[in-house]
């Protein structure tokens, strides 16, 4: 087998990333969409695992600085607290 251009470690978390993140809405639907309380009880636990390995996922890159998440402007959380408090009114 001739591999002229693997995935750097990067490239590869950023697709497990995005492939876990499908998953989870997946799975999501999945437990909505359920009849029975057995079934909709095991694709939530499903749904919760996913979201741990998401998790997982994310902090390995945010640590290698791979996923950067700058903090957000405090004029930005004013603006959408405002946004969201007047909406549940």
């Amino acid at each position: 087998m001739n591999i002229t251009n693997p995935m750097q470690d990067k490239e590869l978390m950023d697709d497990v990333l995005t492939s876990q993140k499908m998953m989870t809405s997946n799975y999501s639907i999945y437990a909505n969409e359920c009849a029975g309380q057995s079934l909709r009880t095991d694709m939530l636990n499903l749904l919760r695992e996913e979201h741990e390995i998401q998790a997982d996922l994310f902090y390995q890159m945010q640590s290698k600085g791979w996923y950067p998440t700058p903090p957000a402007e405090q004029q930005k959380i004013n603006q959408t607290k405002q946004k969201f408090s007047q909406a549940s009114m």
